[in-house]
Order: C-alpha cells, then structure tokens, then sequence
C-alpha cells in the first residue's frame, strides 16, 4: 500500500521507536477502521428501520443528569 511521504515517514519513526513493524501498525489501523465503519453502519441500519427513538429527557433522566 502507499502511503503519503509524511504518513509513511511518522510510521517508520513510531516503528523504529517501539521495535513494532510498520505491519503490525499498518495491521492495527485497518482492523480499527473496520471496526469503526462496522458500528456506525450497523447504527445506520437501525435509523433506517426508523425505530423509535429516546427523547433527551429520558436520556437525562435514565442517566441521573437532569438539572
């Protein structure tokens, strides 16, 4: 994969600092994205299913937050 100079050169430093290969980050990143992307679609499902949703308040209030 190519990666701008600047990101390829900060990968190789943290790299070289942990003794960690640029794999191993490059590894880490990806499986987080994936993770990340995963819930925010899965979040978009159930919007879309348009459930009902929660009023503030309620929140507030299952959360001991009200004023």
């Amino acid at each position: 994969m190519r990666l701008p100079k600047d990101v390829e050169d900060r990968l190789a430093a943290l790299a070289a600092r942990t003794g960690r290969t640029k794999s191993h980050y490059a590894k880490q990143a990806i499986a987080e994205f994936l993770e990340a992307e995963e819930d925010y679609l899965l979040a978009v499902a159930r919007l879309e299913k348009q459930r009902p949703g929660v009023p503030l308040e309620e929140v507030e209030r299952l959360l001991g937050l009200e004023s």
